[in-house]
């Protein structure tokens, strides 16, 4: 029960947070999905320098893995908003925007993951 209430605690942190910078970032003129974006390479380098926390003298517990990166993470970053926001971009035939979010979030996203992984390595 506890594992539960941790990934509820940190998902709702994270769909708070995410919803914040939405507001704060996403274009409403170009409706370029700005928020959503920074949202996802955010969470891609939380949750690689998280796991490679939990990895790295198992500096982590699960409980914080669980918490962080279940949860924070999981709420904070948004694949089904960002396949929807795709799908706005394919019905308004704006095929240039769709090809660069796409690659865009594909690309900086794993390489955020690697990042953080990459930077706890060397701390």
């Amino acid at each position: 029960m506890k594992q539960l209430l941790l990934v509820f605690i940190g998902g709702g942190t994270g769909s708070v947070l995410r919803y914040l910078i939405g507001k704060l970032l996403n274009n409403s003129t170009t409706g370029i999905p700005y928020g959503t974006f920074a949202a996802n390479v955010l969470g891609s380098l939380f949750i690689g320098i998280i796991l490679g926390l939990a990895a790295k003298n198992e500096t982590l517990t699960q409980n914080h893995t669980l918490l962080l990166a279940t949860g924070f993470c999981g709420g904070f970053t948004t694949f089904s908003t960002f396949a929807y926001e795709n799908h706005v971009f394919l019905k308004s035939g704006d095929f240039t925007s769709f090809a660069f979010y796409t690659i865009a979030s594909f690309i900086l996203g794993f390489s955020a993951v690697f990042a953080g992984i990459y930077l706890i390595k060397f701390i």
